[in-house]
């Protein structure tokens, strides 16, 4: 499989494959963010997601997928430091702030970023009308959030707080984003990646936790498990999904198009948190779905 997933690479076929894992990743990405703010506090949530996840790749990490080259090492280091960073914000803004504000503000801070850095890492160059679609995208993104911010009633006292959170945390997701799809592209087998990264990725939280409750595991167990499969599917699927889109296609196209999850987590919001959606976050809605077309339709 690694072989013929290679052989996409800069084909049309790789093009379109790379354009359904991204609208995959959306979706997913999505859930999972809903995952961790529905059952529990956003850091418990975590570390039984990544407990979960890291368990289920380590057999495959250390007996499936060719190991990783000697000078390959050094890089993975730097995405796992990355990667903490970016989830201790992620948690910190979700304590901090209603999910439908922190969410789309993270989502929409981090594309314009990422499509300037895949131009200076990779030389990437997004067409005018490509950048006119970034800007659809994002203006629809951030739309959302102040009519959130407007709206919200919860929290309200703590809301500078969480957006300040959340645009660092959208910072972060432009770093590992374009840091990621270089290691993944200097990984022969694209797989020894994603298999490495999540085995190595979901050690760190689960180990604080143990380490600050002094042993103690969360609970209750059967709704934990749960929890921590559901969280590792998705998780696989979704960010396992984006990565392999990066290597086959552009980093900031794939990087965009992941960015119409605001619009799967207002219909999340509305169909399993109770929170309303009008007409108004409809046409931001529209608005974000027509960036993504543009964006698209444009390279």
């Amino acid at each position: 499989m690694s072989e013929w997933l290679v052989s996409l690479e800069g084909t049309d076929a790789g093009r379109q494959l790379a354009l359904f894992l991204a609208l995959q990743a959306a979706l997913l990405h999505a859930i999972f963010g809903a995952l961790q703010k529905r059952v529990t506090d956003p850091w418990t949530a975590r570390t039984v997601i990544d407990a979960t996840y890291s368990l289920l790749a380590m057999p495959f990490a250390l007996f499936v997928v060719p190991w990783p080259a000697e000078e390959i090492w050094p890089l993975f280091a730097i995405a796992i430091v990355i990667h903490i960073g970016y989830k201790a914000a992620q948690s910190a803004a979700y304590s901090a702030g209603a999910y439908t504000v922190v969410y789309p503000v993270v989502r929409g801070t981090g594309p314009v970023f990422t499509v300037i850095g895949a131009g200076i890492l990779f030389g990437e160059l997004f067409s005018a009308v490509q950048w006119a679609g970034v800007a659809m995208l994002v203006g629809g993104i951030l739309g959302l959030a102040v009519y959130n911010l407007r709206h919200v009633t919860i929290d309200r006292a703590r809301l500078p707080l969480a957006l300040g959170l959340a645009v660092m945390t959208g910072g972060i997701v432009a770093l590992y984003t374009t840091w990621d799809a270089y290691v993944i592209r200097a990984t022969e087998d694209p797989f020894t990646f994603l298999a490495w990264f999540f085995f190595l990725d979901g050690l760190t939280f689960p180990t604080i936790y143990l380490i600050r409750n002094r042993g103690r595991v969360p609970r209750p167990l059967g709704a934990m498990a749960k929890l921590g499969i559901q969280g590792a599917l998705t998780a696989y699927l979704s960010f396992g999904g984006i990565l392999v889109a990066t290597r086959l296609d552009k980093v900031g196209e794939a990087a965009v198009l992941r960015e119409t999850s605001v619009l799967f987590a207002a219909l999340i919001g509305w169909l399993m948190l109770g929170e309303r959606v009008g007409p108004r976050r409809l046409t931001l809605m529209a608005l974000i779905a027509a960036g993504a077309i543009v964006v698209e339709a444009g390279g």
